[in-house]
């Protein structure tokens, strides 16, 4: 199958995302679906946090949204010009660890074993296993030989002779143990910063709270630590951020909130409080759920000093001269996790 026309199966695909993204009803049949097949997604859409409670029907959507974006044809296109991708090289099978923080956290890897030419080993997490094989079972109408390109498992791997896996600092461990002899991306916990100058309009710190609360907070790319000016007003910060109010609402994200503010209540540190997020003082770039953490500076310098010695924690960055408020869940094709290459790992492999 050669590179053009996986990328108009990607391209039909990515429109089916977008109108389950947007809500919007069966499209008809020129979107390559029967209305049945296309209601039976969005069926699983508002089903699926049944089996994980923190994949909401609006958070599936927004996931939806963000690769129906990556699945434009001609954004496609542009990312795999930069590679050597030849058609007819042998392929090599790649395993795939995926992790089950946010909805498909793992279709970047994915999308980028199945373009570069390579078969996808495909290993699920628990806590999400019904979304993917339903995109691929959808892309099966498209081409009846997917599953010469994707092998998907439940439990032990197939074989396979390179690796790449997501998870935590200590799973990173066990993944480089038992994967450290074939060619390797193994990714470890990596958080993200937003840094304010003071100047921000209230319509900027609006959008923060994309950055912040978007997937409960779950995602590499969520803001956990504020970096703010010595003299700068929290409480503009909680106002403009106030319409994420509703957040409390989640029953798993209250859980965290209500159990990280009573532990540090009891151990009388000092947080501030504005009914659903916690904010405390604190260098740690990594914050517990439902708290974010804030440093004050004297100079800007003394921010970008740390981005600078921290940068192997850090996902990314929000805020002037970085990525614009409310985009920290908007990355392009190229913004890799890790910021390591994917596409080029596997293109030399």
């Amino acid at each position: 199958m050669i590179l053009t026309e996986k990328i108009k199966i990607l391209f039909k695909i990515g429109n089916i995302l977008e109108h389950l993204g947007e809500q919007k009803d069966w499209p008809g049949f020129d979107c390559g679906l029967n209305q049945s097949e296309y209601e039976n997604l969005a069926e699983l859409v508002e089903r699926v946090h049944v089996y994980n409670g923190w994949f909401t029907a609006d958070s599936v959507r927004q996931a939806f949204l963000g690769i129906s974006e990556w699945l434009k044809e001609d954004h496609l296109a542009d990312w795999v010009a930069n590679y050597s991708i030849k058609d007819n090289a042998k392929p090599k099978r790649v395993a795939i660890i995926m992790a089950g923080n946010i909805p498909l956290v793992g279709f970047h890897d994915f999308l980028s074993v199945y373009l570069s030419g390579n078969i996808a080993v495909v290993k699920l997490s628990s806590d999400d296993k019904h979304l993917f094989p339903a995109l691929l079972k959808t892309m099966s109408l498209f081409d009846d030989k997917i599953s010469d390109w994707v092998e998907v498992y439940d439990g032990k791997l197939g074989d396979f002779e390179a690796v790449i896996a997501t998870g935590s600092d200590n799973s990173a461990q066990y993944f480089e143990s038992y994967f450290g002899k074939y060619p390797h991306i193994i990714r470890k916990n990596r958080n993200s910063i937003a840094l304010l100058t003071g100047e921000e309009t209230d319509e900027e710190l609006k959008e923060l709270g994309k950055d912040i609360f978007t997937f409960y907070g779950l995602g590499c790319r969520n803001v956990t630590q504020l970096w703010i000016p010595e003299n700068f007003e929290l409480d503009r910060f909680f106002g403009a951020i106030y319409d994420n109010n509703p957040i409390i609402n989640h029953n798993k994200y209250a859980n965290n909130y209500d159990y990280n503010k009573a532990v540090y209540l009891m151990n009388q540190e000092e947080i501030l409080d504005n009914g659903f997020l916690l904010l405390k003082e604190d260098k740690t770039i990594h914050s517990p759920l439902g708290m974010l953490h804030y440093v004050r500076y004297k100079e800007i310098s003394e921010a970008k000093q740390f981005f600078d010695e921290k940068q192997e924690h850090i996902q990314a960055i929000v805020g002037k001269d970085y990525i614009p408020f409310g985009k920290a869940q908007c990355p392009s094709l190229t913004d890799y996790a890790d910021g390591v290459d994917t596409m080029k790992f596997l293109t030399e492999l």
